[in-house]
């Protein structure tokens, strides 16, 4: 049990990525806060990981918004008597298309969720850590914040700014002990937001495409990621921050 007595967070985790972290953290003894804005598959994973002897629980709570994010830290440590990690994995792209297509209104929704989650979660989160005598949290970037390609370009932009804000705090929060790292998958058809990405539907020709561009030939799991969120949740990572861990088969390279 790696995770044994850990409380913690994972924002957008009723399904995708999300739910394999919320997952395997919790198969590995962590208590888990399971959030979501849809409280049905919030409730779902909340399910599946009792079922499958694990302790968690589900709080709804908009990342966007500044009282939901403090009430969801706040139920954390309500319910666990403390709150140890902080997995920032709630996300959102726009569709695949040129720059200048793109509307403001989608663009304002890619930078709230994707980069203005982490602010907020920095905000409500570190008070606790601070008193806690240290903390981790786990942004889930992209490998679009390192490699971009044509098409997501506001999204790319937003997946940097998560990469070079988690630096910035890494060396801000360190002497609180407070660690902060990223993990960047590649591209996962499988989840909810892939037809965005792709700019269509999940045809054959456009996943041989995506999978062309990686060398080890196969997309990402959400395995793949909840494996390297769990290492960086475990006291076996207590002297990595500020790092980028990219979950993508070479593709960066």
């Amino acid at each position: 049990m790696r995770l044994k007595n850990k409380s913690i967070i994972v924002t957008g985790s009723g399904g995708g990525i999300g739910e394999g972290i919320s997952r395997r953290l919790a198969a590995e003894g962590a208590s888990v806060v399971v959030n979501d804005i849809n409280a049905a598959m919030g409730e779902a994973v909340v399910a599946a990981i009792a079922k499958a002897g694990g302790t968690a629980s589900f709080f709804q709570a908009d990342v966007t918004n500044s009282a939901q994010v403090k009430a969801l830290v706040e139920a954390a440590v309500a319910r666990h008597g403390k709150l140890d990690v902080m997995v920032n994995n709630a996300g959102w792209t726009h569709l695949n298309q040129p720059a200048l297509d793109v509307s403001e209104d989608d663009f304002d929704k890619c930078y709230a969720i994707n980069v203005k989650s982490i602010y907020l979660s920095t905000i409500h989160a570190v008070p606790f850590f601070k008193a806690n005598g240290g903390g981790s949290f786990i942004n889930i970037a992209s490998t679009a914040g390192v490699r971009p390609r044509p098409g997501l370009t506001w999204y790319n932009g937003s997946k940097g700014a998560v990469i070079t804000t988690s630096k910035s705090l890494a060396a801000e929060l360190g002497p609180d002990n407070i660690r902060v790292n990223c993990i960047n998958p590649v591209f996962n058809p499988e989840t909810g937001l892939s037809a965005e990405f792709a700019g269509g539907p999940m045809d054959e020709t456009r996943l041989a495409k995506f999978r062309s561009s990686i060398p080890l030939g196969r997309f990402s799991t959400a395995l793949d990621v909840a494996n390297a969120a769990l290492y960086l949740a475990s006291d076996e990572a207590a002297f990595i921050s500020g790092v980028c861990i990219e979950v993508d088969g070479a593709r960066c390279v």
